[in-house]
């Protein structure tokens, strides 16, 4: 499961940025602000690869980027639709039991569950996102906070 989920505009503002544990999302909104140039480098070296006829060529753009990076502590995936929002999950990388297939499935989740919010007549594209069905596809993505106990 995830430890972040962000979500971020075809402009890279963020839409919005979950985390399991509030205490480190100041680390995390660095860590997907690092993530957007990996994400424009991909992008940008994408060209047209299947030509259908002399009059037309059409580009095709695999959504799921995979991994964009990782650090000693956490593996960052990245995935882009064809609006150029940008999906940004973040796994701890002591989690090896994740598998590529899983990654593409949880943005598969995240995709279907922001479409079906933008079908909201009262939301305005390109603002912060304050659903609340969207934000449970989210909470059910995130791994649950650790919580230590006091005495």
């Amino acid at each position: 499961m995830a430890v972040c989920i962000a979500i971020l505009d075809r402009n890279s503002t963020p839409l919005k940025l979950m985390t399991n544990d509030p205490s480190k999302e100041v680390n995390f909104h660095y860590i997907v602000h690092t993530s957007l140039d990996v994400i424009s480098e991909r992008c940008s070296t994408s060209a047209p690869l299947v030509a259908v006829n002399v009059k037309s060529v059409e580009t095709t753009r695999d959504q799921y980027l995979g991994i964009l990076y990782s650090t000693e502590q956490y593996k960052v995936f990245g995935y882009i639709t064809n609006t150029s929002i940008k999906f940004i999950i973040i796994v701890e990388a002591s989690n090896t039991n994740l598998r590529d297939n899983e990654i593409r499935q949880m943005f598969r989740k995240l995709h279907t569950g922001y479409s079906n919010m933008l079908y909201n007549p009262f939301y305005t594209p390109g603002a912060p996102i304050e659903s609340k069905k969207f934000h449970s596809v989210i909470k059910s993505l995130l791994l649950p906070a650790t919580v230590t106990a006091s005495k």
